[in-house]
């Protein structure tokens, strides 16, 4: 079978490749591929920054936000042939740790974990792949295409796990949500967002093209200008980005008592003249909580299959821009302006 694999921390070895058949050690349950989703964690294993492969393989397949088409259930009781699923991404250390022990894998102590398609794992890139019962989510088949959103839906589903959370230690009513960035996370977080019932506000540096439109059509605002200009200090940051000065600047805009979620990974540098004491001054005189969101466990799987389907499909399609074929693959690595998220289609739905 074909799939799409890289040397891990070698820049520019990713190819398409015959691969033998999974193995059934990898999960009882077979799986035809029909996409897999694009986003930067697969660009930044393809330029050699991380990644790992299985133990004792040269090799990583690639992919992290899969949908496929089940072609033999295995010993799932649940699960039938025809059924559209998702494959959950990480897995608890062997030790465990005490979070992994309870399920609770997405906040691992101790780094153990393995996830496919990134770290010790092979990915979803790949013309069939197989996987655990336990680890299978079913999702409904009139999503079609669209089903291969749920991944980056969970990283959004458990960011306001956390900030309900994180909220609920005083009295909280909260009425306003910025979400900083508006990318796939950025929009699906504006989505849970309206869900809520919550007055939404997305900023991106994108001033046309589809972003600003998306935005609107869900009922929020949208704005290209600095988080300074906005002129209301919101209750909730949702912030996507990973830039330095975005987050910077959110946390001098959210309002007391608020809550700042990064869901953003970046890197590097040094921003203006912030100083950490000053910045750790105004939180703590405006009771506000800066909390890092990565990752999802099972419950945040199940939530995120839930805000799909109440989700508008209409709208949901406008957030797959592009879908290419697996010979295409470095093209789907290359992100162009009007990109929201951009899918390899190994099979019709």
């Amino acid at each position: 079978m074909k799939a799409i694999t890289v040397r891990p921390m070698t820049p520019g070895s990713a190819e398409l490749q015959d691969m033998p058949e999974p193995d059934a050690s990898e999960g009882t349950v077979l799986v035809e591929a029909i996409a897999v989703g694009v986003c930067g964690t697969d660009v930044e294993i393809v330029d050699g920054k991380y990644g790992w492969a299985p133990p004792g393989e040269a090799h990583l397949v690639l992919g992290h936000e899969s949908l496929g088409r089940v072609v033999d259930p295995g010993t799932s009781t649940a699960l039938k042939k025809g059924d559209h699923v998702v494959g959950i991404v990480r897995r608890p250390d062997p030790v465990p740790c005490p979070n992994c022990a309870v399920g609770e894998w997405d906040m691992c102590r101790n780094g153990q974990y393995t996830e496919r398609g990134i770290k010790e794992r092979n990915g979803f890139m790949s013309e069939r792949w197989r996987i655990e019962p336990d680890y299978a989510m079913k999702v409904d088949r009139s999503l079609g295409l669209l089903g291969v959103l749920l991944e980056p839906t969970t990283v959004v589903a458990k960011a306001w796990e956390q900030v309900v959370a994180v909220g609920q230690r005083a009295f909280w009513e909260p009425r306003t949500v910025l979400v900083t960035g508006a990318g796939p996370i950025g929009l699906l977080a504006a989505l849970l967002a309206k869900q809520h019932g919550l007055d939404v506000h997305v900023i991106d540096l994108a001033d046309s093209g589809p972003k600003p439109q998306l935005v609107r059509a869900l009922g929020a605002t949208y704005h290209s200008g600095p988080i300074a200009e906005l002129g209301f200090e919101p209750d909730v940051i949702i912030e996507c980005t990973g830039v330095g000065q975005v987050v910077k600047d959110s946390i001098g805009a959210v309002a007391s008592g608020g809550v700042i979620c990064l869901t953003g990974v970046g890197s590097g540098g040094i921003i203006g003249e912030l100083h950490i004491a000053d910045v750790a001054a105004h939180v703590v005189l405006r009771n506000n909580v800066v909390v890092g969101s990565v990752n999802a466990n099972k419950r945040h799987w199940y939530k995120a299959g839930e805000a799909l389907a109440r989700a508008d499909r209409t709208w949901l399609a406008q957030l797959v821009t592009r879908s290419e074929h697996p010979a295409n693959f470095a093209q789907a690595l290359v992100r162009t302006p009007d990109d929201i998220k951009v899918v390899i289609q190994f099979a019709d739905v």
